[in-house]
């Protein structure tokens, strides 16, 4: 089991910055990818961001690209997702997610996921 703890989100003004934390524990050395999820009221959870965490590779959804950044700290296993030029529509429940050692699916499903932080709320004003 891999259990994700996610903090960083709290209030801000539109054009703003947060950076989003999700300390992993647990069998972590069996995960492949960690990601990023969203959630707004009303609506379906989406993909915000990924990243292989052996390769350092990077993915990200058109929405967030060139104003978010996820990256990873090996001896922290901790991911983060830097945002920033912060939109009112980026306001949601921000999800850390990580795969297993067979990971299947593509990087941006939800369903290759097993593993869910409980959340946390970025919410940004006009």
């Amino acid at each position: 089991q891999v259990q994700l703890v996610e903090s960083g989100g709290g209030l801000v003004q539109a054009g703003g910055s947060l950076r989003l934390s999700c300390a992993a524990s647990g069998r972590t050395f069996s995960t492949y990818t960690r990601a990023w999820f969203r959630q707004a009221p009303g609506k379906g959870r989406e993909f915000v961001a990924a990243i292989i965490w052996s390769a350092g590779n990077t993915y990200y959804a058109d929405s967030v690209k060139g104003r978010f950044t996820i990256s990873g700290d090996n001896a922290k296993n901790t991911v983060y997702l830097q945002m920033n030029s912060l939109k009112p529509d980026d306001t949601a429940v921000y999800y850390c997610a990580a795969d297993g050692q067979r990971p299947s699916g593509s990087i941006y499903s939800l369903q290759r996921y097993p593993y869910w932080g409980q959340g946390t709320q970025v919410t940004v004003s006009s």
